[in-house]
């Protein structure tokens, strides 16, 4: 019982979500280093991985979420607040 509850408030975290807002922080904020939508133009395609690939990794939105708090790496500190994240990973998840 406790696993279908906690089940439903992800789900329905994630759908808070606004992915148009998450798109637009994509083009934003990532695709100086990361393809979007598979549109190379902006991205290093062998660089940083695509976001269709981070979609399609099996990551999950508690793990993405884990990571884009605290980025490491070459990745800059983007200080994105906690709605911009969610937004971004509701977008991430729309190219599954």
């Amino acid at each position: 019982m406790l696993a279908l509850l906690m089940l439903g408030l992800v789900a329905a975290h994630a759908a808070w979500a606004d992915v148009a807002k998450g798109a637009q922080l994509a083009r934003q904020w990532c695709a100086n280093c990361h393809v979007i939508n598979n549109n190379p133009s902006g991205g290093v395609p062998q660089g940083p991985p695509t976001f269709l690939a981070i979609a399609r990794s099996g990551t999950t939105a508690d793990q993405l979420r884990a990571f884009l708090s605290h980025p490491h790496g070459a990745m800059p500190d983007l200080a994105l607040t906690r709605a911009e994240i969610d937004d971004l990973i509701g977008y991430i998840a729309t190219l599954r």
